[in-house]
């Protein structure tokens, strides 16, 4: 690799690290050019990064798939400026010795913080009060009792343990479930381990926070949905496709549950005619749980020095393996 390097932005839109000082730290080891739009085709995409060797994927909408990845044979490192990885084909980068590294657990409170807002958000019926009043009704709808109840959580990496934290904060009892319980687990987080169907007919609240891998798309489908409590509220804070976007209409349009809040949508931007938007129950963020300005100058900040380790030779968070 040469002594200095291009580095590569391609598609910062909504921006993310676009005048951020944590970009002036990088001077010293090359140059920058940052595209302010994302790639309208596959093909300007890969035009973009064209004999650049490091990429700083700050939006998750630009993909890397192996097409791309073996159109660039100078790419030697994609750093994320998130936690999650589903844009890039980690087993192709991998095969290429292209470096990925993302940012685990390093805006867990952002996002759990977000999160537990939705879940109020929710459970007070905000969102469908609010248009209501502005329309010049007089419309209540009975609201849910937060405290006192039951948290469950799906999956407890950081945020799921953030969101463990603050549920027993306010007097909820947390139950979870993961891929690997543990007791010892368990007693680090206040949590207790349950089988999934217990936890599905137990919980008033469920957050989802598990990665997305074959075994997690679609855990939760109409079979889960309808194994929930009649007046219970669903959190997606994982990925899109980690929860039947269909079911969960289909089932609220049935009368079913009490509501859901959801950070992450199948497709992104979500700009499908899709049922769930119709469903008054329900309340929306644009995947922007980590978008508040601390979170996102931490996440500026560690895709920097996931870059400068990597060019120090000493990789960070590398998951491409």
């Amino acid at each position: 690799m040469a002594k200095r390097v291009k580095i590569l932005v391609p598609g910062d839109d909504p921006p993310q690290i676009a005048g951020s000082a944590q970009l002036d730290r990088l001077a010293d080891y090359g140059d920058l050019t940052l595209y302010d739009s994302r790639p309208s085709t596959e093909a300007e995409k890969i035009d973009r990064a064209r004999g650049f060797h490091v990429i700083i994927n700050s939006r998750g909408s630009v993909t890397w798939r192996e097409e791309a990845l073996r159109a660039l044979p100078d790419l030697k490192m994609i750093t994320t400026c998130s936690i999650g990885t589903d844009m890039i084909d980690l087993r192709v980068a991998a095969e290429l010795g292209v470096v990925v590294s993302n940012q685990p657990g390093r805006t867990a409170p952002v996002v759990a913080e977000h999160l537990f807002g939705m879940m109020f958000t929710v459970a007070k019926r905000a969102a469908f009060h609010t248009v209501e009043v502005r329309a010049g009704r007089w419309t209540r709808r009975m609201n849910l009792t937060v405290q006192g109840k039951v948290l469950g959580i799906v999956g407890t990496g950081n945020i799921g343990a953030e969101m463990a934290r603050l549920g027993r904060a306010v007097g909820m009892e947390v139950i979870a479930w993961t891929f690997h319980p543990s007791e010892e687990r368990a007693r680090g987080l206040g949590v207790r381990f349950v089988e999934f169907d217990e936890l599905l007919s137990t919980a008033d609240f469920i957050s989802l926070h598990v990665a997305l891998t074959d075994d997690t798309h679609h855990l939760i489908g109409r079979r889960e949905l309808e194994a929930m409590k009649a007046d219970a509220v669903i959190l997606n804070g994982a990925r899109g496709q980690v929860l039947d976007l269909d079911a969960l209409a289909a089932v609220l349009n049935e009368g079913h549950l009490g509501g859901a809040a959801l950070d992450v949508f199948p497709q992104e931007p979500f700009e499908a005619d899709h049922p769930i938007r119709a469903c008054e129950q329900v309340v929306f963020t644009p995947h922007a749980a980590d978008q508040t300005p601390e979170g996102v100058e931490l996440l500026n900040q560690g895709a920097v020095e996931n870059i400068i380790a990597f060019l120090e030779g000493s990789p960070n968070n590398n998951v491409a393996r």
